[in-house]
Parts: structure tokens; C-alpha cells; sequence
């Protein structure tokens, strides 16, 4: 199993990105999927998550309403829209494969495995 973050960068306070997690050599249908960030210094902490069939997700109280979680299973790719970006989005974002199908709350790391290995997001002007 190999997950795959993509698609982060550098942008302005107010701009947008979109994260995706791809996985080769596993197919992940039938568990949830769950994103992850960690800024200098700080814990690892739960952004949000999808369950197995997308039906159902959540999302950290500092995201909601800015960030989007969905997933294409055909495309083993999860993705994670993030709006309205503010400075302390800034971190590396992972993915990771949940132990079971359907997404606990709050996200936490030990319900997790199977990381990928970050994408850095930079929000600053």
C-alpha cells in the first residue's frame, strides 16, 4: 500500500487549493479515508474524514465551512478542497487508510495507518 499526497503549495491568505490522496497497489473502497495536518512544532491533527462510500463525513471545528472532503473510489483519490484559506492553515498535509469504514469522531491518529508522506500547504502573502 502506498498513499500519495499531491497538490499543495503556496498561496494567499483567502485562496484556494485542492489536496488529493491517491493509492497504488491497494484498492480502498471499503475504508474510510482521513486527512491529517501538522505545523512546526504542533501535534498531528485530524482535518477530516470521509467514510468507505463517501456518505458520510466530518470535519475539524477550524475547517468547517472552508474545507470540502470527497472521494472517486474508481480513482483510488480522495480529495480535499480547501476555501477561504487563512495562515494557520499553513502545515503538511497527510492522508492516511482508516482501521474500519465509516469515520470516529474526533479524527485521530490512532484510528489511522498507512500514511502518506505530506504535502506542504503555505498560506501567507
Amino acid at each position: 500500500l502506498q498513499l500519495v499526497e499531491s497538490g499543495g503549495g503556496l498561496v494567499q491568505p483567502g485562496g484556494s487549493l485542492r489536496l488529493s490522496c491517491t493509492a497504488s497497489e491497494f484498492t480502498f473502497d471499503y475504508y474510510a479515508i482521513g486527512w491529517f495536518r501538522q505545523a512546526p512544532g504542533k501535534e498531528r491533527e485530524g482535518v477530516s474524514c470521509i467514510s468507505y462510500s463517501g456518505g458520510s463525513t466530518n470535519y475539524a471545528d477550524s475547517v468547517k465551512g472552508r474545507f470540502t472532503i470527497s472521494r472517486d473510489n474508481a480513482k483510488n483519490t480522495v480529495y480535499l478542497q480547501m476555501n477561504s484559506l487563512k495562515p494557520e492553515d499553513t502545515a503538511i498535509y497527510y492522508c492516511a487508510v482508516a482501521f474500519q469504514a465509516m469515520c470516529r469522531i474526533p479524527t485521530q491518529t490512532a484510528d489511522f495507518d498507512s500514511w502518506g508522506q505530506g504535502t506542504q500547504v503555505t498560506v501567507s502573502s
